[in-house]
């Protein structure tokens, strides 16, 4: 049987993934999930991909908004924004977004932990950035994630990529939000549609994988695994590929110990 055996959310993009016994999902992904980022001076998103020790950050959501957890310093709480507040132009990607910057000082505390000059905004909720309409099933939407509302992952699938490595790694290499245990390595491929508590998702495309997955994720060091590894026997079209990324068929509640059923295979 196939069930949900993790949820994760990161609440600020590319820090440390906050586990959840369960998780409310929304059409742009789980609650709470990727609706913050650091972007640069430039106004383009900052992520482990050029900052690893993101990693070691925590963000821990709260009523009225995040307490930020910086190695080296004290706890900060972040309140969002109001809905009036004034707002600038991001980019992730090749996408433009409205975002509101934070409030407070904690754009030179992320400034001095990255040695670099970042600030921190906020994904307003009346900001719809769209997914790529090449894959969308119908009017979707995407918070600060790199394309897709949510990232499955399988159990299974780890434990034959571990079996070909020299040493094991955990899955908050590939920092998914719906972990799945059960069947077989990389049966994930096949699926178009898939139900998980009260949640049914399309499974839109393979996800890519870059050099976040090679960073610790519980150190910020990076190294060459999983990409090496998977690179000989994961690789499609020039990209190495592990997961699916999913869109929600609407709204509801997902929990650990779900099942999960395959509504719809490809073939």
């Amino acid at each position: 049987m196939l069930q949900v055996s993790a949820l994760f959310v990161y609440p600020i993009k590319s820090t440390r993934g906050r586990a959840l016994r369960q998780a409310t999902v929304e059409p742009c992904g789980l609650a709470g999930d990727r609706r913050w980022m650091l972007v640069n001076a430039g106004g383009t998103a900052v992520t482990q991909r050029e900052a690893p020790r993101l990693a070691l950050v925590e963000a821990l959501p709260e009523p009225d908004g995040l307490r930020v957890v910086i190695p080296g310093r004290d706890p900060c709480f972040v309140p969002r924004p109001p809905r009036e507040a004034a707002r600038v132009t991001v980019r992730i990607w090749g996408d433009r977004v409205p975002a509101a910057p934070a409030p407070g000082d904690v754009h030179a505390a992320f400034s001095a932990f990255l040695g670099r000059p970042v600030r921190l905004v906020h994904l307003p909720g009346d900001v719809v950035r769209p997914v790529d309409p090449a894959y969308a099933v119908g009017a979707d939407r995407v918070s600060f994630a790199d394309g897709f509302p949510l990232l499955l992952a399988s159990e299974a699938s780890l434990a034959e990529l571990n079996r070909r490595l020299p040493d094991p790694l955990p899955m908050d290499r590939f920092r998914p939000n719906l972990v799945v245990a059960g069947g077989r390595p990389f049966e994930e491929d096949t699926w178009k549609k898939i139900r998980a508590g009260e949640v049914t998702f399309h499974v839109v495309k393979p996800c890519a994988r870059c050099v976040v997955t090679t960073i610790d994720q519980q150190t910020g060091l990076r190294g060459k695994e999983p990409l090496r590894t998977l690179a000989t026997f994961r690789r499609r079209e020039g990209k190495v590929l592990f997961g699916q990324n999913l869109i929600p068929e609407g709204p509801g509640v997902v929990r650990v110990g779900d099942r999960v059923e395959v509504l719809h295979r490809a073939g």
